[in-house]
Formats: C-alpha cells, sequence, structure tokens
C-alpha cells in the first residue's frame, strides 16, 4: 500500500462577490408574487379535496388560475369556483374583476361557495 501516487490538492479560492445579488422579493419579474393562503369552505372544500392550500400570485385571478391548474385533475373544482364568492384578508371581493384584487405576503383568500339557507 506504500508507494502509491499521491494526488494534489486543488485550492479553491472564496471571494465575495462585488456586488452581492439579492434574492428576488415576491412581486418582482421573475416571481410569481406574494405568498399567502387560500382557504377552502363547504363544497369548494370537497371539490379542492383540501381545507387550505399556499398560494403565489400578485392578483387573485392568478391565484384562481394557479388552483384550477394544480386540481385540474377534479372537474367539479372549476365548477365550483364559478359560484363562489371571495374574501381576501377579510374584506369581500363582491363584483370587482378578479385582475384588479391584489394579493399581500401573508394573506388570505377564503373561498366561500353558495350556502343554503343563509
Amino acid at each position: 500500500m506504500g508507494g502509491g501516487r499521491r494526488r494534489k490538492g486543488v485550492a479553491v479560492a472564496t471571494t465575495q462577490p462585488a456586488h452581492p445579488v439579492k434574492p428576488a422579493l415576491p412581486g418582482q419579474p421573475g416571481q410569481p408574487g406574494p405568498v399567502g393562503t387560500i382557504r377552502y369552505w363547504a363544497a369548494a372544500k370537497a371539490a379542492a379535496g383540501t381545507a387550505e392550500e399556499p398560494y403565489a400570485a400578485r392578483t387573485l385571478a392568478q391565484a384562481l388560475e394557479a388552483a384550477r391548474r394544480r386540481h385540474a385533475e377534479r372537474p367539479d373544482f372549476a365548477r365550483v369556483l364559478t359560484r363562489c364568492s371571495f374574501l381576501v384578508d377579510g374584506a369581500p371581493v363582491g363584483t370587482r374583476d378578479h385582475a384588479t384584487v391584489q394579493l399581500a405576503e401573508g394573506g388570505t383568500v377564503e373561498v366561500l361557495p353558495p350556502f343554503a339557507g343563509g
């Protein structure tokens, strides 16, 4: 076992970049947007197969489109969403265009299907 060849080590220089790279913040180009939670209630919960899931989107329209893609194998999901109303951080969305409803970092989207008797 003696007399073997010695391998030379490779020196690796470590230096700090002249201009540190900052990670992109949510909502900046190349990023999907702020991160928060979508909560599904009643029939929406059954159609989604989950009570809640995260979103990463700038607008309600983007968050809902991403949810539709995630649940594409569940045909009732998209149909139920068309009948739902939405709360964003506790405020009703009403008839506003979902593309104009901005989402916040750490926010919550409540997906509320029509409720019988109320």
